[in-house]
């Protein structure tokens, strides 16, 4: 198996890292460049754990080969704080109950972070629809989106 080398941004800061021919986003994150936070679920693009944004847009990392980043802005959960400081999804989901054992919560921030940076003020059939493919077996959703919602609507700092 050969390596390549891949150039892209992870979180805002410029990296640069060996992938194996074939291997995966998510992979190549966790053991390569040591970013923890998408998490494996499935391994086959159907949970949404892995969920992070490439160039602002929402991927699977597990389905993502880590090649095709070269050049491109990933987001992973870990990049969501601004130092100490949370990013307001982060601070909505302990203020709502959002995350229960956490597992689901790094792709579901990913893909709420996503709708609200395209769509500052989203419908909760829009909210709905962003998440839709993150599976959280913990919730039963409604925290989900109304920490979702209680961004959108302003009631967290933005």
């Amino acid at each position: 198996m050969g390596k390549k080398p891949v150039n892209f941004t992870l979180n805002g800061s410029p990296r640069a890292a060996f992938a194996d021919d074939g291997q995966n986003l998510l992979d190549f994150l966790r053991r390569g460049v040591g970013d923890l936070s998408p998490k494996y679920g499935c391994g086959q693009g159907a949970c949404g754990a892995c969920t992070v944004t490439i160039d602002g847009a929402t991927h699977l990392a597990c389905l993502t080969l880590a090649e095709s980043v070269e050049g491109r802005e990933v987001r992973t959960a870990a990049g969501l704080a601004q130092g100490p400081a949370l990013d307001p999804l982060q601070e909505s989901f302990m203020e709502h109950f959002a995350a229960q054992c956490g597992y689901c919560t790094p792709g579901m921030l990913m893909s709420a972070r996503a709708l609200l940076d395209r769509n500052p003020r989203p419908s909760r059939e829009e909210v709905i629809e962003a998440i839709s493919g993150n599976l959280c077996r913990c919730t039963g959703y409604e925290p989900i989106i109304a920490a979702i919602l209680a961004v959108a609507e302003g009631r967290m700092r933005a």
